[in-house]
């Protein structure tokens, strides 16, 4: 068996182990069955196991809120309340350090309603990375000031907003 990296459990892979525990295998026998390893299969029974014994259903639904919660949206997500207030914020021509400072003001007991201007540049360039070329109402503003470089050479100064430039072919 090659490897290639960890694979979570499928639905499928579940209800077989469900089957095979209600008859009695083993764990060392079930993960062969399986083609996983015996750690693996103890792991998922030690999280899954309730009350009524190991349930495929209840232990998929149970590793997807585990996923979930490991990888929470980031602040700026589109679908998120505070991507269309920063979002109202640019169309009035704000700069990302003024809606930071707005925010912080509008909601000092709310750590989720405040983000950095870095935070909200990230933001600009992602969404108009992943939009039609026509993101101009979204980005930052033109006056912007570069960052100092930190090696040798000056950084360049761009006159196409970051969604209208080619990719970059390095990965």
């Amino acid at each position: 068996m090659t490897k290639s990296g960890y694979r979570q459990l499928q639905a499928e892979e579940r209800i077989t182990l469900a089957s095979l525990r209600q008859q009695g295998q083993s764990l060392r026998a079930i993960a062969r069955t399986l083609n996983r390893s015996a750690s693996s299969i103890s792991r998922e029974l030690q999280r899954n196991v309730g009350a009524s014994g190991y349930v495929a259903g209840d232990a998929h639904a149970a590793s997807a809120v585990r996923r979930k919660a490991a990888r929470p949206w980031p602040k700026l997500h589109a679908d998120l309340k505070l991507w269309r207030v920063v979002k109202t914020c640019l169309a009035w021509r704000w700069s990302p350090q003024q809606i930071s400072r707005t925010l912080a003001r509008m909601w000092p007991d709310e750590p989720d309603m405040q983000v950095s201007h870095e935070t909200i540049y990230t933001a600009i360039y992602a969404h108009a990375a992943n939009s039609s070329p026509a993101c101009a109402k979204a980005r930052a503003p033109a006056s912007r000031a570069l960052r100092a470089p930190t090696g040798a050479g000056k950084s360049p100064t761009w006159s196409a907003p970051m969604c209208a430039r080619p990719r970059s072919r390095t990965a």
